[in-house]
């Protein structure tokens, strides 16, 4: 169990991407100095966001933006909005993304926002003055030289459309490279909603080769069916991987002999639920997690693999689809277990990647095809597979130890080779 961090603090995700990054700095050896420059980030703000409701009542939400690095260029990352958003989870994830675009050696910095409300609640235009006016809050940190925002939780390429709009009649003129995940028609990339989800699947793919698997003998566990999930399952099917069980929040589908992904999608868009489906049976949530797999997919939300279920696990292959799914005290139990960990730095980034080919595709004002963008991906994402595995191996760490040992070396030298402005 990490020193540092303690079972009352486990779901803490600021303190458990500390632990990670202390981890990982002391087996790099790391100065004092450089740890306190890289463990902390580079710049936070707080804004009230006032918005006049469709009732005519005025009421004032709370946003972050935090900036964790830009040494290694701008800094990227998405912006949520959900009624848990705290300062400590915004700080958490800005971190993972300079873990993350470091990895897999994109020229980005970590960044992330948020926003506490619950859009569920929210009409399209309440949400529209909500974007506007938290765009005008922190217009001074963004822009495609700053800081690029994209898509997170509960946002989506409508959000990024408004966000672009409201830059656009401040600076006086379109700027298509001031987010990424927009609509097709205002410089979006083809490929990217596949992004991430393509990712996970192409890193599985890798790890199969190290167990002498073939996807159509792999039996996969998914959990959240959304963006990340719902593309994960549906292109890691149509490859031959056999996906039993789809865990949501409400409950889970299984199959043994592998679920028809295309045909859950359909149900659960005519129901608004995968519970029911005539294609498997209805199981306990919690129990499809343990279920007997090759390969167990989380991809919903953080600290969902814990102390209190980390042993409980019965899968082989861990692929982190969603950011922190597994606390740092749950990392030793896994690593016990001899479980195999695609660490979520690695896991994910299939979605910043294709962020950054969007970025660089605005700023050329030259768009790619989509296989283009699919190959590019994958020679990205086979290339970081690679470095992190070999390098877990020949130091003899786990994968995401390695992966954050990548990250930081990476980030560390480029703030050597800038130096310190004083």
């Amino acid at each position: 169990m990490p020193a540092t961090i303690s079972l009352e603090q486990e779901k803490n995700p600021w303190l458990a991407a500390e632990t990670r990054f202390d981890n990982a700095a002391r087996k790099l050896n790391l100065d004092d100095g450089m740890r306190k420059v890289l463990k902390s980030p580079a710049r936070e703000i707080t804004v009230s966001i006032p918005v006049q409701l469709d009732d005519g009542r005025l009421e004032v939400f709370t946003g972050y933006r935090v900036q964790h690095s830009i040494a290694r260029g701008p800094g990227k990352g998405g912006i949520r909005y959900a009624p848990d958003v705290s300062l400590d989870e915004v700080r958490a994830l800005a971190s993972w993304m300079t873990w993350k675009c470091a990895v897999v050696n994109i020229p980005f910095g970590g960044a992330k926002g948020g926003v506490i409300c619950d859009p569920k609640l929210m009409s399209n235009g309440e949400l529209e003055r909500l974007t506007r006016r938290y765009t005008a809050g922190i217009i001074e940190m963004i822009g495609p030289e700053r800081d690029i925002p994209a898509p997170d939780m509960n946002t989506d390429d409508r959000v990024m459309a408004w966000i672009m709009d409201t830059y656009a009649m401040h600076v006086g003129h379109a700027t298509t490279a001031v987010v990424t995940g927009k609509p097709m028609e205002l410089g979006g990339s083809r490929g990217r909603k596949e992004a991430t989800g393509r990712g996970c699947m192409i890193v599985t793919l890798e790890a199969l080769k190290r167990f002498g698997l073939k996807p159509e003998e792999t039996k996969v566990v998914i959990q959240g069916f959304g963006n990340v999930g719902g593309m994960a399952a549906r292109l890691m099917a149509k490859r031959g991987f056999r996906i039993i069980s789809i865990v949501e929040y409400n409950g889970a589908v299984y199959n043994a002999n592998g679920l028809d992904i295309e045909a859950l999608m359909r149900h659960r868009n005519e129901t608004g639920t995968i519970l029911g489906f005539a294609g498997g049976e209805d199981i306990d949530r919690r129990e499809a997690m343990f279920l007997r797999c090759d390969v167990l997919v989380p991809a919903a939300t953080e600290n969902v693999i814990t102390s209190e279920n980390a042993a409980k696990l019965n899968c082989t292959i861990l692929c982190e689809g969603a950011n922190g799914p597994t606390t740092a005290i749950a990392d030793e139990i896994l690593a016990d277990k001899g479980i195999f960990v695609i660490p979520d730095i690695l896991a994910n980034a299939g979605g910043v990647t294709v962020s950054y080919f969007e970025w660089v595709q605005d700023r050329q004002g030259f768009f790619w095809n989509e296989d283009l963008v699919n190959s590019r991906l994958e020679e990205i994402m086979v290339g970081s597979f690679d470095a992190v595995a070999s390098y877990g191996s020949n130091h003899k760490v786990d994968n995401r130890t390695a992966a954050y040992m990548v990250a930081l070396d990476r980030v560390a030298s480029a703030m050597r080779l800038r130096g310190l402005y004083a």
